[in-house]
C-alpha cells in the first residue's frame, strides 16, 4: 500500500487499486492517464449491510455493478465522469500494488492458502518481483467464494503461462496440490459470465488453447484463477492515440503480430488495406488468435489520422463487437 502523500507515490497502472479518501475502491484499467486524474473503474463501495468486510477492519463494503458506478458517482461527483471514472489523484488515500500482496502472503501477513500455493509453484518459474495478485484480494474484500487475479509483468509472463500449462499436464499425478483444467462446469460458468455472442463451442475453442486460466484442489475446496498479463515498466512508453469514431464494420485479415494480445487492451497488428490494428477491450478476445492466423472481427472504426484501428468491446457486453480465429475454427 502507498500513501498519495509517500515520496514513493507515483501514478497508478493497469491491474493497480486505490482507495479514496471517502472510501470509494477503484481498479485502474490504464497504464496511461490525463492532468485531471486517475482513469478508473469504482469496484466497491462501503455500506453497513454489505456481504463484503475489508481486511483487517470491521468497514462492511459490497461490489458495485458496472453501470451503477457511472450512477453513483454521476450523484456524487458528476464532472468525473468521461469513457471511465477520472479521479483527481488529491482524492487517492492509498494505491495496492499487487505485487505488495504477494509479498505479504509469503510473509504470512495475508492468510490466503491457495494463492500461498500458486506463489511457491511459480516461485519455480518467474521472479517474485514479476508477480502480483489483483482483484477482490488485492482490494483486502475477498471471501472463501472468491477466485484469485494472478498476474505475471511483462516477458515473465510467457515463462509463466508455460509453467502453468505443466503444471496442469501433471495434474493429480504431482506431489504436488493438484492444479488442473477446468471442469465443464466452471467453463460454463465462464462463458455465461463473459456474455459473448460466440456460440459455446467456439468460445471453449479459443479459450481452451490460451492456457491462462486453472484450477488449484486445495483440501477443502477447489480455487479457480486466471493468469493475467500487465506490462513491466520498460514496456510502459507511449500512449496511443486517440481517435474519431466512425462506423461498425466487420473484416477479414491476418494477423501480423500479437505481442500484446493478453494486454488490456489487447492488441494485434493486421494485414488488411485499410485496419492496421485491433484494440480488444474485453477480455474475452485477450489472446484470440495467433500470428499468421486469419480472422474475422467485428467492432468500430476509430479514425487516427491517415491511420484506422477495429475497437472491439467499446461497452460492457456489448454484442455486436467480436472476434474470431477462422484458421482455429476451420480446422
Amino acid at each position: 500500500m502507498v500513501s498519495k502523500n509517500s515520496s514513493n507515490f507515483s501514478d497508478p497502472v493497469l491491474r493497480d487499486f486505490f482507495i479514496t479518501k471517502s472510501g470509494l475502491i477503484f481498479s485502474v484499467p490504464d497504464y496511461f492517464h490525463p492532468q485531471e486524474g486517475i482513469r478508473s473503474i469504482l469496484r466497491y463501495v462501503p455500506d453497513p449491510a454489505g456481504d463484503r468486510v475489508l481486511r483487517g477492519t470491521n468497514v462492511r463494503y459490497r461490489k458495485a455493478g458496472f453501470e451503477e458506478s457511472f450512477d453513483i458517482i454521476k450523484k456524487q461527483n458528476p464532472a468525473w465522469v468521461k469513457d471511465v471514472i477520472v479521479v483527481p489523484r488529491e482524492e487517492i488515500e492509498h494505491v495496492l500494488k499487487p505485487n505488495d500482496v504477494v509479498c505479504d502472503i509469503l510473509s504470512g501477513k495475508i492468510q490466503n492458502p491457495a494463492a500461498l500455493e500458486i506463489i511457491r509453484r511459480m516461485e519455480n518459474f518467474v521472479p517474485v518481483s514479476a508477480m502480483g495478485i489483483s482483484g477482490s484480494v488485492l482490494a483486502g474484500l475477498d471471501n472463501e467464494n472468491s477466485d484469485i487475479d494472478f498476474l505475471v509483468y511483462g516477458t515473465e509472463w510467457e515463462k509463466a503461462r508455460t509453467a502453468l500449462n505443466q503444471m496442469k499436464k501433471s495434474g493429480f499425478n504431482s506431489n504436488d496440490l493438484a492444479i488442473t483444467e477446468l471442469d465443464d462446469a466452471m467453463w460454463q460458468t465462464v462463458y455465461e459470465k463473459r456474455k459473448s455472442p460466440l456460440s459455446f463451442e467456439e468460445f471453449f475453442a479459443h479459450e481452451i488453447r490460451k492456457g491462462n486460466r486453472g484450477m488449484i484442489h486445495m483440501p477443502d475446496k477447489n480455487v479457480y484463477f486466471d493468469l493475467l498479463f500487465a506490462r513491466s515498466p520498460e514496456q510502459i512508453t507511449v500512449a496511443p492515440k486517440r481517435g474519431i469514431d466512425t462506423e461498425k464494420i466487420e473484416i477479414e485479415a491476418v494477423v501480423t503480430n500479437a505481442d500484446f494480445a493478453f494486454d488490456s487492451p489487447a492488441i494485434y497488428e493486421i494485414d488488411h488495406p485499410e485496419i492496421l490494428e485491433i484494440f480488444s477491450y474485453t477480455h474475452t478476445y485477450a489472446g484470440q488468435a495467433h500470428v499468421g492466423e486469419k480472422i474475422r472481427a467485428r467492432g468500430l472504426v476509430e479514425v487516427i489520422g491517415k491511420k484506422k484501428r477495429l475497437v472491439i468491446g467499446t461497452k460492457r457486453e456489448i454484442q455486436d463487437e467480436w472476434m474470431v480465429s477462422l484458421t482455429l475454427i476451420e480446422k
